[in-house]
């Protein structure tokens, strides 16, 4: 018969283990029956630490993988459009690439100032009241040379005329005295019958006065015995300067004079030779009516135009019929 034997715990200097494992055991399950059950909220439950790195990878790549894709696509239609000549986008910098139309947008957005001309300088006797026939006058006529003699011949006259009355006030009544005086011509001056010009009236009253007009036809025959010696009045003007215009180089208008050495000794010679009327006041205005003198102030835009002007001019061949003395410069 066989011999059931009966299981032993194992003993040990701390006693029985079966025994503590049990007693820990109860213990445990008795805690856990104590406390209280936990009630579970229904909101979603948080995502732990490492789902969320996970979730933010996978959005990076993907955002990364769009952008790529965007940037490749925008880019395919760059070269689309570079190589088709449209205008598809702008590149301000790489991989991004502007729209055209916002770019035009900011183009008509920008607001361009028009350009606004300077003001011109002129000698300082040309005033912002002065007419514009005399900044005519000064602009296209005053101080050019002049090689023409029935030119030269109206400004001795409109010279002589300075003596009692303005330039503006000339240039007013210029086409007066081109009717009045054939245009200038010095043969046709020359035989003018100086009664019947007296006689004249002009919008009521005399031109200039009685001694003025009877020198301008005694000076349109000397004119004519001028020519015939030296054979034009132009060469006999020129001579005097060189037929080179004097540059004064002025820089305020309080510095130009009335009269110079050079005008007393042309109005000396005209005296001479029958002029009347002619002094050395007279003589310095025509001197720069005519461009003899270059007197536009240095800060004049006409000062350097009759200085080229004058370059431009070949100086006429003098021709002399006479072997008197002759004043030259």
């Amino acid at each position: 018969m066989p011999v059931v034997t009966e299981n032993r715990s194992i003993l040990a200097p701390t006693g029985n283990r079966v025994r503590v494992f049990e007693d820990q055991r109860r213990k445990k399950e008795a805690a856990i029956t104590k406390k209280p059950k936990k009630v579970i909220s229904q909101s979603p439950a948080k995502p732990s630490a490492a789902a969320a790195v996970v979730r933010c990878n996978v959005s990076a790549d993907s955002s990364s993988d769009s952008s790529s894709s965007a940037a490749s696509s925008s880019s395919g239609s760059k070269v689309k459009s570079d190589k088709s000549g449209g205008s598809g986008g702008i590149k301000n910098s790489p991989g991004v690439v502007k729209s055209a139309k916002i770019v035009s947008r900011r183009v008509e957005s920008l607001t361009l100032t028009p350009a606004v001309p300077l003001p011109i300088k002129r000698c300082d006797w040309i005033t912002p009241n002065s007419e514009s026939v005399y900044n005519t006058f000064h602009d296209e006529e005053w101080g050019v040379p002049v090689h023409d003699d029935i030119k030269l011949f109206e400004l001795l006259v409109l010279s002589q005329a300075l003596a009692e009355l303005s330039w503006p006030m000339i240039l007013s009544k210029r086409s007066v005295f081109r009717k009045l005086f054939d245009d200038f011509d010095p043969t046709s001056v020359a035989n003018i019958d100086a009664e019947k010009l007296l006689s004249m009236r002009v919008h009521g009253c005399t031109l200039l006065s009685e001694p003025k007009l009877r020198s301008i036809i005694e000076n349109a025959k000397q004119v004519l015995k001028i020519q015939r010696e030296f054979g034009s009045f132009s060469n006999y003007c020129w001579r005097f300067v060189n037929h080179k215009p004097i540059k004064s180089g002025f820089r305020y208008g309080r510095q130009v004079p009335a009269k110079t050495p050079k005008s007393e000794l042309i109005s000396k010679d005209l005296m001479q030779r029958g002029f009347r009327c002619i002094g050395p006041t007279v003589v310095y205005s025509f001197m720069q009516v005519s461009g003899l003198v270059n007197d536009h102030l240095v800060t004049c835009f006409k000062y350097n135009e009759c200085g080229r002007a004058a370059e431009k001019d070949v100086p006429p061949v003098e021709i002399k019929t006479s072997t008197s003395d002759e004043p030259c410069s």
